[in-house]
């Protein structure tokens, strides 16, 4: 059981939770916000450092795992972040970088996820070995074509633009982004660390895709307040915001996500990792539902956290009383929030819907 099960702070019987947990995999899944580079496997780090050569202090799993895997760390959002600085040594080859998407979808898979948004900053997979951004993003599209057909996920693609970038590679990225869009990039994420750098000069590039018929998500309202989340939104166009949890903190932005629509990924384990919630009790989670907001509930970085979606499920009906109903819809509010044409979008919704059992409610 991966480290979301396995913090919550409500003791139960452990045949419940055994039982409890079969059900909750059993459930067809939506992951809006999953990062690629935080969804290596171990085995395939160590196989793929000892393949190239890479110099680690070990090539044994349970030693690199404290290197790439929350485990005892202090909650700490740059700490977290920090995690990614080792993982991007490993996009060696044009066939590492295909295994690790490929995978990436099959452990979906594994965790009977049906439709899937997998993420992932072209700059870091290009940067080890002066890959082009068009090339790496193709490698990553051909792998996840490969995976669909191999594991019937319904896999697209959002590529991400980190906060720290400059405004000419933020833009590049945005045209690589449209270039793909028939290979099943369907939108654009902008990442990394809100505390140090705002979103608004990223404004013209994520209004202009968003013109261009991709979909826009923003990393905002974890680490920086709800501020953050009415910049995301009014300024870049944000149709779903990455974590958000803190919007909650200011009434007028909570309206102005009513207002607009806007549906919120929110990845519980992560934002106790980082140190954005303290417990998982005090995870606004279900005032967010009780607030009638769009929330999703989804993974993050599944190996730097340690978790599935099953694994989140069970963390919110365990530690924060969530219903199996509540989660059913949180389902299909991710389905409905899927960058995807309307008509697509609403077919996946109607699957869902009747999947969980939920027509006609």
């Amino acid at each position: 059981m991966g480290n979301a099960a396995m913090h919550g702070e409500k003791e139960e019987r452990p045949e419940l939770s055994i039982s409890l947990r079969a059900q909750l995999h059993a459930l067809s899944k939506v992951d809006l916000h999953r990062h690629l580079e935080g969804s290596l496997r171990l085995q395939t780090l160590a196989e793929i450092a000892q393949e190239h050569g890479i110099d680690l202090p070990s090539y044994d799993i349970e030693y690199l795992r404290p290197f790439v895997t929350v485990t005892d760390d202090e909650p700490d959002f740059h700490r977290f972040l920090q995690k990614f600085q080792l993982l991007r040594r490993f996009y060696t080859t044009q066939a590492a970088i295909e295994r690790v998407a490929y995978e990436a979808v099959a452990d979906a898979a594994a965790d009977n996820v049906k439709y899937l948004e997998l993420r992932f900053n072209p700059v870091a997979l290009a940067r080890a070995q002066g890959f082009s951004l068009d090339e790496v993003t193709t490698w990553v599209c051909a792998a996840v074509a490969r995976a669909q057909r191999d594991f019937g996920v319904r896999t697209n693609l959002i590529l991400q633009i980190g906060r720290d970038e400059d405004l000419d590679t933020a833009s590049y990225i945005a045209d690589v982004a449209l270039a793909h869009r028939s290979e099943g990039v369907v939108g654009l994420d902008l990442a990394g660390d809100e505390a140090r750098y705002p979103a608004r000069c990223f404004a013209a590039v994520f209004q202009r895709v968003r013109q261009e018929g991709l979909g826009v998500t923003v990393h905002a309202g974890e680490v920086g307040g709800a501020e953050n989340v009415r910049e995301a939104v009014e300024l870049l166009g944000a149709q779903r915001i990455g974590h958000g949890v803190r919007a909650i903190e200011n009434s007028e932005v909570v309206q102005l996500l009513r207002d607009c629509g806007v549906t919120l990924e929110v990845c519980p384990t992560s934002n106790l990792q980082t140190g954005v919630v303290r417990r998982f009790w005090q995870h606004p989670l279900p005032d967010m539902l009780a607030l009638n907001l769009r929330v999703t509930i989804n993974t993050d970085d599944p190996s730097i956290s340690d978790t599935t979606l099953t694994d989140e499920y069970l963390t919110v009906t365990l530690a924060m009383g969530v219903t199996l109903e509540q989660i059913k819809r949180t389902i299909v509010t991710a389905a409905e929030s899927s960058f995807q044409p309307p008509d697509e979008r609403r077919r996946l919704a109607e699957w869902f819907r009747k999947e969980l059992g939920l027509e006609g409610r």
